[in-house]
């Protein structure tokens, strides 16, 4: 029959505007701003970087290593290296990065820089609402702009972050298993070097001479 499919959608369109009167269900919209629907878990609009202390300057966990900024198909992130290092997540001394900036004018939020990042450094933030009249500097948003707190991490991804921090946690746990053993390795071989010094440096006792018998040997 000529225009069944037509007469099919109006068919549709008609019972989800007559059912929207009774049933939130068939509501296709909601009065936003005053409402709005919950983003999901897996939604990403554009990065952020992630801190562990309150101190988002002192916690966060990248290391200036620039594999995103190498890998940022659209080149929007900007990094510039520390030159001298401080103590990471399980205290080994890293750099730092002292300029962070990505420029979401030009971000495609592809994510590419999550997935190559080895410190769990960098994420996917579900805030959209990032409209501004200043073209330029409104969108080149700074490494304190991008700084998150590991509890917002785990407010808007709670499954990813859980799943990050159990990896981190045992991370962290053989870094420190791994210290523990160097340092009984290295108070082991303390005490055997000082047992080896004091038994050299102990005197030991003379031997008497044998008087040789007269008239040579008996």
């Amino acid at each position: 029959m000529l225009g069944e499919g037509i007469l099919k959608g109006m068919a549709e369109t008609a019972k989800n505007f007559a059912g929207s009167f009774v049933s939130k269900e068939r509501l296709t919209t909601v009065e936003y701003p005053e409402e709005r629907i919950a983003p999901a878990e897996n939604a990403r609009v554009f990065p952020f970087l992630v801190y562990d202390t309150e101190n988002w300057e002192a916690g966060l966990r990248c290391v200036a290593c620039q594999i995103c900024e190498k890998e940022c198909p659209p080149k929007c992130i900007y990094i510039e290296k520390s030159k001298d290092k401080k103590p990471d997540f399980v205290g080994k001394q890293q750099f730092y990065p002292t300029r962070f900036d990505i420029d979401i004018s030009v971000c495609m939020s592809c994510q590419i820089c999550v997935e190559v990042c080895p410190f769990e450094a960098i994420k996917m933030n579900t805030e959209f609402e990032l409209a501004t009249d200043d073209r330029f500097g409104g969108l080149l948003l700074d490494r304190e702009q991008l700084a998150k707190s590991n509890e917002y991490y785990h407010e808007i991804h709670p499954t990813e972050a859980a799943e990050v921090d159990a990896r981190l946690t045992e991370e962290k746990a053989k870094q420190e298993a791994a210290k523990a053993k160097a340092a009984e390795a290295a108070a082991a071989k303390a005490a055997a070097d000082a047992a080896k010094a004091a038994a050299a440096a102990t005197p030991q006792p003379a031997v008497p001479k044998q008087d040789k018998p007269e008239g040579g040997q008996s």
